[in-house]
């Protein structure tokens, strides 16, 4: 398993002020010293974290070091104001991955997984674009369930993400059934031939669950390393995230 190590939460802090303090370049650089296996970032057309300039300058650093860039986003999001736009982004930067996410602008967050609807034709089309203008990027679509794993093999998708969040909230509450239903997907994904990453509300408590379940390539973690570097520090966090994954 792998640990990409989502920088959002840093551009958030650094926007808030308007300078660049916290550095987001510094923080990128010391995760992959600490030996993190790529970076991700998920800008917003409103660029509220994570700017289109950051994710040009993290691609190339990525690039330069030697680890994996993942790039997160609506491929439907258009250019807007200083927003370059999602696949614009991706034909400038040619990731090592590419997560397509079904978010909106007013979402606080990713909370849901792509299903079926008025979007599939355009998903399918931007899928064999974006596979074109970037033939080097592996593209993931984020997905709850069965039902999305069946998807993103339709939509010829070469990864699925595994949104985690229920997952997380089951294992707080001691409800391990949701063990039993990642087993599922991820079964299910390998019988059409995807590889498995994961993400959401992945944390200290929970992660370990992950790594013995296997079969997962990658597991992208941005909220929760942040909130853990207040208590430990962002070096000692990462070296936490990493003695868990590489047991």
């Amino acid at each position: 398993m792998k640990l990409s190590v989502n920088l959002n939460k840093v551009a958030l802090l650094r926007n808030a002020r308007g300078e660049n303090y916290p550095d987001l370049k510094y923080f990128a650089n010391k995760a992959v010293d600490l030996g993190v296996d790529g970076l991700t970032l998920h800008p917003r057309p409103d660029h509220r974290h994570a700017t289109s300039n950051d994710v040009i300058e993290l691609a190339k650093m990525s690039k330069d070091r030697g680890v994996e860039f993942n790039i997160e986003g609506n491929p439907f999001s258009k250019p807007n104001n200083e927003f370059v736009g999602f696949c614009e982004l991706v034909k400038i930067i040619n990731p090592d991955q590419i997560t397509l996410v079904p978010d909106t602008i007013d979402q606080i967050t990713s909370d849901h997984g792509w299903i079926n609807g008025s979007h599939d034709e355009d998903l399918k089309k931007t899928i064999e674009l974006l596979k074109h203008s970037s033939n080097n990027s592996k593209i993931s679509l984020f997905i709850d369930d069965l039902e999305g794993v069946e998807y993103a093999a339709e939509m010829d998708a070469d990864l699925i993400e595994i949104h985690t969040g229920n997952f997380s909230k089951g294992i707080d509450n001691g409800d391990m059934s949701v063990i039993s239903e990642v087993k599922k997907i991820i079964d299910c994904a390998l019988q059409n031939n995807l590889l498995i990453n994961a993400g959401h509300d992945l944390n200290l408590n929970n992660l370990h669950y992950l790594v013995e379940i296997g079969n997962i390539n990658e597991v992208s973690i941005g909220h929760a390393i942040i909130i853990d570097s207040l208590h430990y520090g962002f070096e000692k966090t990462i070296s936490k995230y990493l003695e868990i994954i590489r047991k």
